[in-house]
C-alpha cells in the first residue's frame, strides 16, 4: 500500500481514532462533529495514474475553495464543518483497492468515499466495501454498460455508490433532460467522426482493445454500430484485436491491419498498453490515416509517455474541458480557473478528470447540505434528488444512480513544443468547438 498523503486543508495534523466495539465507523465519525473526513482510493501509479493524479487535483482543489469559504454548511451540527481528505494509492490493482477502501473506512474513520473517474473494474471493489459499510461513494466509473452490468451482477445492485459518468450508446429514458439529445454518449461523438471519416477513408476499420472490462465492454458494442453504419471492422466476429492485457507483441495483430489496408484505427486500452501497440505499428510501416484511442489517450502523461511525436493527431473522447461555458465551480472558480491551478502546479495541458474530481466534490457538498446531515440514509436520500449545475455541467441521478455526463470529440495536436488537446466535434452549445478534425494525422 502507498500513502499518498493525509491531511486537512482546515487543521494541521490528522488524528487516527481508535475503533469503539459497537459504533460504527459513520457513527463513531460523527460523534467529533468537528469536519468532515473524505477518502480518496484512486491509482496515483500504476497503469491508470493519469486517472487519480488529475482526480486527486481537482477534488484537492474543490476542498480548498469549500474550506476557504468556511467549510460545509450542516444543519445537525449547527454550523459550518471543514472537509479533510485522505487520499490512498491502490497502484492500479483492483485487489488493493477494496482492501484499501476499508483501510479509508475503518482504520482512517472516513465518512464518505468519493473520485474522478476510474475505469469500472477499479470501482468496482471499492463499492462492493461501501456497501458492506453503508458508506456513500461517489466516483465516475465508465461506461455506463460495463458498470452496470457489473452493479447488476452482485445480489443487490450496488445503492451507496453514485456515478455521474458516461455511456457508450445506451439512450438516456423518457423523463431525463438529456433523453434525445446528441452529446451524452460516446456514440454521439463517434457518430460525428464516422460521418466525417466516412468521405475521407476506404471505411475500413482496425479495431483494438484490452480484455478487461472496459476494453471488451467497448469492442462488443462499438464494432455491431459502426457495422450498421457500413464500414468494414475487420475480422470483428472473431474477436480479432480483443487481446489480453499480458500481450507483449502484436506483430500479428498490426500486419493483419496493414494487408487489409484498414486506413482508421480505433482502440480501447489503458495508455501504457496502447502505446507499446502503437510504437510497434509504427516500426512495422502500419500508418492509418486516423487513430482514435479512447481512454489511451485521455491523459496527457501516457501520452508523452508514448514518446516523441507518437500522440500527435490521436483523437479521444473529451470529457471535461476548460472550454466549458455556464459550468460554476465554488466561490468563483471557473472551469479555465481550474485548468489554469493545474498547469501553474504541473505545467502540463488539461487533465480531463480534473474536472470530475472537482464535480464529486460538489455532489457531495450538495447532498450534505440538502440532507443537513452526515447519516449516509439521509444523504442516500438527497443524492436521488440532486439536480446541480457542476463545474462539468448538470447532475441528474437516474434510478441506476448514474448521471450521464456530455461527451465530445477531441484531439491531440502538438504545435510546436506545446501539447494541446482541442475540441475538434461537439454537440454542446456549452462547449464550443476549438479546432478543426486533423487529417490525416501526420
Amino acid at each position: 500500500m502507498k500513502r499518498y498523503f493525509s491531511f486537512s486543508l482546515a487543521m494541521a495534523v490528522v488524528c487516527a481514532l481508535a475503533l469503539v466495539a459497537g459504533i460504527s465507523p459513520l457513527q463513531q465519525a460523527e460523534g467529533a462533529a468537528d469536519k468532515i473526513k473524505v477518502g480518496v482510493c484512486t491509482g496515483l501509479t500504476g497503469p491508470h495514474a493519469g486517472f487519480g493524479q488529475g482526480g486527486v487535483f481537482g477534488i484537492q482543489a474543490a476542498v480548498e475553495d469549500i474550506n476557504k469559504s468556511g467549510g460545509v454548511s450542516v444543519k445537525e451540527s449547527g454550523r459550518k464543518l471543514p472537509i479533510e481528505l485522505v487520499v490512498l494509492d491502490n497502484e492500479g490493482d483492483p485487489t488493493k483497492a477494496g482492501t484499501l477502501a476499508q483501510d479509508l473506512i475503518l482504520r482512517d474513520k472516513v465518512q464518505f468515499i468519493v473520485n474522478g473517474m476510474d475505469p469500472p473494474h477499479m470501482r468496482a471493489p471499492i463499492a462492493g466495501v461501501c456497501e458492506r459499510y453503508k458508506v456513500v461513494q461517489i466516483s465516475g466509473c465508465g461506461p455506463y454498460e460495463a458498470w452496470m452490468g457489473m452493479r447488476k451482477s452482485v445480489e443487490k445492485p450496488w445503492q451507496y455508490t453514485w456515478t455521474p459518468s458516461f455511456a457508450i450508446a445506451t439512450p438516456a429514458k423518457p423523463g431525463d433532460f438529456r433523453h434525445g439529445k446528441l452529446g451524452y454518449s460516446m456514440m454521439d461523438s463517434w457518430t460525428g467522426a464516422l460521418d466525417e471519416l466516412a468521405q475521407k477513408t476506404n471505411k475500413k476499420c482496425a479495431a483494438f482493445a484490452s480484455d478487461e472490462p472496459d476494453g471488451r465492454g467497448w469492442y462488443l458494442a462499438f464494432s455491431p454500430v459502426i457495422a450498421k453504419k457500413g464500414w468494414d471492422v475487420y475480422r470483428v466476429k472473431d474477436e480479432f484485436g480483443l487481446v489480453p492485457m499480458e500481450t507483449t507483441d502484436f506483430s500479428s495483430l498490426i500486419k493483419a491491419w496493414k494487408d487489409n489496408n484498414c486506413e482508421v484505427l480505433w482502440a480501447n486500452a489503458p495508455g501504457p498498453f496502447f502505446g507499446a501497440m502503437w510504437r510497434q505499428a509504427k516500426r512495422m510501416g502500419y500508418k492509418p490515416k486516423m487513430v482514435y484511442a479512447t481512454r489511451a489517450a485521455l491523459f496527457f502523461s501516457d501520452v508523452n509517455a508514448w514518446g516523441g511525436d507518437l500522440g500527435n493527431g490521436i483523437s479521444n473522447e473529451m470529457f471535461w474541458n476548460p472550454a466549458f461555458k455556464g459550468c460554476p465551480g465554488i466561490g468563483g472558480t471557473t472551469p479555465q480557473a481550474l485548468f489554469e491551478r493545474w498547469n501553474k502546479k504541473t505545467s502540463q495541458p488539461v487533465n480531463q478528470n480534473i474536472g470530475l474530481g472537482y464535480q464529486a466534490i460538489q455532489i457531495l457538498i450538495d447532498a450534505i447540505e440538502r440532507a443537513g446531515s452526515l447519516e449516509a440514509e439521509k444523504i442516500n436520500a438527497a443524492l436521488k434528488k440532486t439536480d446541480l449545475m457542476t463545474i462539468y455541467h448538470r447532475v441528474v441521478f437516474d434510478e441506476d444512480n448514474f448521471s450521464r455526463d456530455p461527451v465530445s470529440f477531441g484531439q491531440w495536436v502538438k504545435k510546436g513544443n506545446t501539447w494541446v488537446n482541442e475540441v475538434v466535434i461537439s454537440n454542446h452549445d456549452f462547449l464550443p468547438k476549438t479546432a478543426d478534425l486533423l487529417f490525416p494525422i501526420p
